[in-house]
């Protein structure tokens, strides 16, 4: 196999590999109804299982993504392959309610941590030609991809062979990420920081303005979107109890409506990383940020519109809730002072991820509050999730807004 691989190659390859590492991702999100009846479990149950994936992601990722300044990303991301495909096939085999679930969703969160941003790593390190901040670009956005493929195969395995089968294509899916990885690049030793600091000592990071800036922009847009995601096929599943005449067709599968929307999402994150190289990058990303919050504080009582704008509704906020996605990874990573990335992207998504482990706790949690399933409930809901993305927009703007776009 290739063992040098070009720009174009490596940027395909590492994207290939996280949409593989991600078919798991939101297998329990899509089938959310059935773990319900089968379970019997509580809004609140159900958002501490949506949020315990990211949960066990921050706890590894710090100590995950300060080594990748020490030592080859590529070994950490064949080891998260590993530790998913266990976890995933763990889920399949053993899960037989919230604590069990409970668990190996961590597990799998501790196996992301180490393929996510470790594939970053492995990517820019490798990467030769110009203009990273697009490779940057479409490897964040086969984020939404990744969570496309997860969305379709889980509604797609889930209604034909059962939720087992699910969750163990999630496992095969890492293990064809390790493959990849293991087969087509060599290892590489990472750049070395010219004033070394022990493991965990982020402090040089603290002091970088412009990168705080995109580490708080970046834990607002994604305590919104993984509250998004988490929570979107059960949304939809509401508005069509709310509809006077029942839908038929793909549109009434909420599965596959949030397989379309996680397509778009990653197109608007690359088109918005190429507009933000364009424009003042900052400004682009707090503009963006503060018009998602505003949908967000409206969609969820809109629930018992229209079927047809409620999708609609929803598409439009998927596009908007990632325009910033790519923009906010490739500044921040531009930001990052030499031999530093690693320990740059630690922050960056140790803060992040806290948040996104966040969003779909608290949103469970309101609609738990809130008793009935009513629009009332769900507008909260989303307010719950768009209203700190004010804040983020704001902290990019101050702290990253004198710095160049890049």
């Amino acid at each position: 196999m290739f063992r040098t691989p070009g720009p174009v190659l490596i940027t395909v390859l590492m994207c290939l590999a996280q949409v593989a590492t991600l078919v798991d991702v939101f297998v329990f999100a899509t089938l959310i109804r059935t773990f319900e009846t089968e379970w019997l479990l509580t809004k609140v149950e159900q958002g501490w299982v949506l949020g315990i994936y990211h949960a066990g992601y921050v706890l590894a990722v710090p100590v995950i993504m300060a080594l990748t300044d020490r030592v080859d990303a590529r070994r950490l991301y064949m080891a998260g392959c590993l530790f998913i495909a266990v976890a995933a096939t763990g889920f399949a085999f053993l899960a037989e309610g919230f604590w069990s679930a409970l668990l190996f969703r961590a597990l799998s969160g501790f196996g992301f941590a180490a393929t996510y941003m470790p594939g970053l790593r492995v990517l820019v390190d490798r990467y030769s030609g110009g203009n990273e901040s697009r490779a940057i670009a479409f490897y964040t956005s086969s984020w939404s991809l990744g969570t496309a493929v997860s969305y379709l195969l889980a509604g797609v395995l889930g209604e034909t062979l059962g939720w087992q089968a699910a969750f163990l294509a999630g496992g095969a899916g890492a293990l064809v990420a390790l493959v990849l990885v293991a087969v087509c690049l060599t290892p590489l030793a990472p750049t070395r920081a010219p004033e070394p600091t022990r493991l965990l000592d982020f402090r040089p990071v603290l002091r970088n303005r412009p990168a705080m800036g995109y580490v708080l922009g970046y834990a607002a847009h994604t305590y919104e979107l993984l509250a998004f995601r988490a929570w979107l096929v059960a949304f939809l599943a509401f508005s069509l109890t709310q509809q006077a005449e029942p839908m038929v067709g793909w549109l009434a599968e909420p599965s596959r409506i949030a397989m379309f929307t996680a397509v778009a999402a990653m197109l608007s994150s690359i088109a918005g990383n190429e507009l933000a190289q364009r424009l003042d990058r900052p400004r682009f990303i707090a503009v963006v940020q503060c018009v998602t919050a505003s949908l967000a504080c409206v969609i969820g009582f809109m629930g018992a519109m229209s079927y047809e704008a409620v999708v609609a509704l929803v598409i439009l906020y998927a596009l908007l809730v990632q325009a910033d996605s790519a923009s906010l990874t490739a500044g921040v990573v531009g930001a990052a002072e030499d031999g530093r990335r690693g320990a740059t992207l630690a922050v960056y998504n140790l803060l992040g991820w806290t948040c996104g482990f966040a969003g779909p706790v608290l949103v469970g949690a309101v609609l738990g509050a809130a008793g009935t399933e009513s629009t009332a409930g769900w507008g909260l809901a989303f307010m719950t999730m768009g209203g700190v993305t004010f804040l983020g927009a704001a902290a990019v703007r101050i702290l990253a807004g004198g710095r160049p776009a890049a």
